[in-house]
């Protein structure tokens, strides 16, 4: 019987062993003291420090913990040994390092952990999907035991990138109030000269099916669309809105968000990041001092102004949880897009769509933060992670040799006037620019729903900034499905003027995040302007009439899970009131309350079946999210609601 090769290995080499070696040189720095006092998990600690070479000589620094989300194994030369998931956590280890190389130049002891995280772009269209939302509370969990499994760590540096691994760390900072500590994002991929953007490059095969490109051209620009090795995506997705968030709420460093990966500027970065979190533990700050209601605030102000994500209405509440702050709502984010205009020009929200490496040129967030604070919107003693507030850093960046040389830079290198980047209000008004996200309600949504209605092409608004259509359903209950439709170029395919409803997709399924479909219709010239409904949720860079959150979802008996293809649906969005709704009409001349009444009475659609393909690690997701306030409350676990219910379900019952 023949055995495969691989069961023992021909080299002899092999054989060559030794049951003991001489062990680390030199003596822990032990006091009678620290061994009477110290418990022993402290003293083996040192013990594997110096197991692992470091010197004992150096062992009394205080310690600092780097986390990350790096993935891949990089050569020295940069080279792939084995691939990440995405560029976003390709290079963050170079970061952990210019950190680790600060904390030891100034005495201390860094230690580092990682938690990798998932693409959304890969995932997208697969069963991965069904895990990408869901992962990041367990990654947030997981940051958090790391940072609890080295008890003598005096702060933390989190470094993360892109769509729910940067959300993760956030929570994971937010809930470790008690220490020092910055993050550190990831920074941008550069444009491609020749290529795509990494938004649009992700319709080739749909744009194939339609036979809009050729197999040559897709294989090109597939290759291509990525400028360099790391750094998150070109445009204001969700991995770039998260971190114009973070440097936002105070835990970043000025200027910090969307930095372009590999380049020294980034470097620079990490290394002075070290340099705060070490001044912020010497002063005895912590992160208690920088998390609070007014930086909520700031960071919710400055999202709307910069066309972000619609995810970070899931994220910034779940931060705030972990924080243990009061989770903004609905009631909130429509309050502060009433007020606050959209200042950014960016993919994908244009008009010009600039890319994001262009924003961090023109003065990323500080820069909008200066207009921001003229117009009275920001909360300016808001504390920072460079101890000062908010105010303070922005006097010192509206001075700084920093900001006329990296605005002088984007002249030079793009010929790109920076104020057309980062526009003034009045000159955001005169380019059309509206407030970010309207709310809407209705009677398929009658817990709401939201629309990314900045990114609506003016083409379709009326003079008054509204989109109206009226027309009939096409149902789906799966992206899968959905997807053949948009390819097909028979008789089944999408028609002018029909509306996308995809149901089934909302938390009980994991909230798979649908670009698949909301790029499809937007690339595609036969689908502009078509209108998309779904329980489910979208990439940041979806554009158009796509109206997601749409609750209660389907699974819960929503009505979304009611319609059948053909109904009459009516949408209204006012891009300027920021309000709409999303109506079943019914027939012609139904009244709108007979129309209600009726899908109230109908039954959930035949075409909803249960996803075989969500884990049961989902479906755990799923149901304690759904009794901590669901995704409008951030898709967290509310600990004490969820042992109050499982209380009440083990009481006995009474008599």
């Amino acid at each position: 019987m023949s055995h495969p090769t691989f069961l023992d290995s021909a080299d002899p080499a092999i054989y060559t062993l030794r049951t003991t070696a001489p062990g680390p040189a030199g003596r822990l720095p032990l006091t009678a003291q620290m061994l009477r006092n110290a418990t022993s998990g402290h003293i083996f600690g040192m013990t594997q420090n110096a197991g692992m070479g470091w010197d004992p000589r150096k062992m009394l620094g205080k310690e600092f913990l780097i986390l990350s989300t790096q993935g891949g194994i990089r050569a020295p030369d940069g080279t792939p040994v084995a691939l990440g998931y995405h560029t976003g956590h390709w290079e963050v280890g170079l970061l952990m390092e210019e950190a680790a190389r600060t904390f030891s130049a100034h005495g201390a002891t860094p230690f580092a952990g990682y938690v990798s995280d998932p693409c959304d772009g890969r995932s997208n269209g697969t069963p991965a999907m069904l895990d990408s939302l869901p992962y990041r509370n367990d990654a947030a969990t997981v940051f958090r035991r790391l940072i609890r499994s080295l008890p003598t760590c005096r702060g933390v540096v989190g470094v993360a990138t892109c769509d729910k691994g940067l959300p993760a760390m956030m929570m994971a900072l937010a809930g470790t109030k008690h220490l020092a500590g910055v993050l550190v994002p990831g920074g941008t991929t550069l444009r491609s000269e020749e290529g795509e953007d990494t938004a649009k490059v992700q319709t080739l095969a749909v744009r194939f099916a339609q036979e809009e490109i050729t197999l040559e051209y897709a294989a090109d620009m597939g290759c291509r669309a990525c400028g360099s090795p790391g750094g998150g995506c070109q445009f204001m997705g969700t991995a770039a809105t998260s971190q114009v968030v973070g440097e936002a709420l105070g835990l970043s460093l000025p200027h910090s968000a969307l930095s372009p990966s590999g380049a020294a500027i980034w470097r620079d970065m990490a290394r002075r990041s070290a340099l705060a979190v070490m001044a912020m533990e010497a002063r005895g700050a912590t992160l208690a001092s920088v998390l609070s209601e007014d930086s909520l605030h700031n960071a919710m102000v400055c999202h709307a102004a910069v066309g972000g994500s619609t995810n970070l209405v899931i994220h910034v509440p779940a931060i705030a949880h972990a924080a243990g702050l009061r989770r903004p709502g609905v009631a909130d984010w429509t309050r502060i897009n009433a007020l606050v205009p959209r200042l950014v020009d960016v993919l994908p929200n244009g008009p010009t769509h600039y890319a994001t490496v262009q924003v961090f040129l023109a003065g990323g967030v500080p820069e909008m933060m200066l207009h921001l604070r003229d117009l009275g919107l920001l909360r300016l003693d808001a504390m920072t992670v460079t101890g000062q507030s908010l105010g303070e850093n922005l006097a010192w960046w509206e001075k700084s040799e920093r900001r006329a040389r990296l605005r002088e830079k984007l002249r030079e290198l793009d010929r790109v006037d920076p104020g057309r980047v980062i526009l003034s209000p009045p000159a955001a008004r005169a380019a059309g620019l509206t407030s970010t996200v309207s709310f809407l309600g209705g009677n398929l949504a009658p817990e709401g729903a939201l629309v990314k209605s900045t990114a609506i092409e003016p083409a379709f608004l009326d003079a008054d900034g509204v989109f109206f259509h009226e027309g009939p359903a096409r149902f789906f209950a799966s992206e899968s499905a959905a997807m053949v439709a948009i390819k097909s170029r028979g008789a089944d395919a999408l028609r002018q003027g029909e509306i996308v409803v995809l149901a089934g997709l909302g938390p009980a399924s994991g909230m798979p995040e649908t670009y698949q479909v909301t790029a499809a219709l937007k690339y595609l010239p036969k689908a502009k302007g078509v209108v998309l409904l779904t329980d489910g949720r979208f990439s940041g860079v979806s554009t158009g009439p796509c109206i997601g959150h749409i609750s209660p979802e389907a699974w819960a008996g929503g009505p979304l899970g009611k319609l059948r293809d053909g109904d009459r649906l009516r949408v209204r969005i006012d891009t300027r009131k920021l309000e709409g709704s999303v109506d079943y009409v019914g027939p012609a001349d139904t009244p709108l309350a007979t129309a209600t009444a009726e899908l109230a009475a109908r039954p959930i659609s035949d075409q909803l079946t249960p996803n075989p393909d969500v884990p049961a690690d989902t479906e755990l997701w799923a149901a304690l999210q759904s009794v901590s306030g669901g995704s409008w409350g951030g898709c967290v676990y509310d600990a004490p609601r969820i042992k109050q219910l499982l209380r009440k379900a083990s009481a006995p019952a009474q008599p």
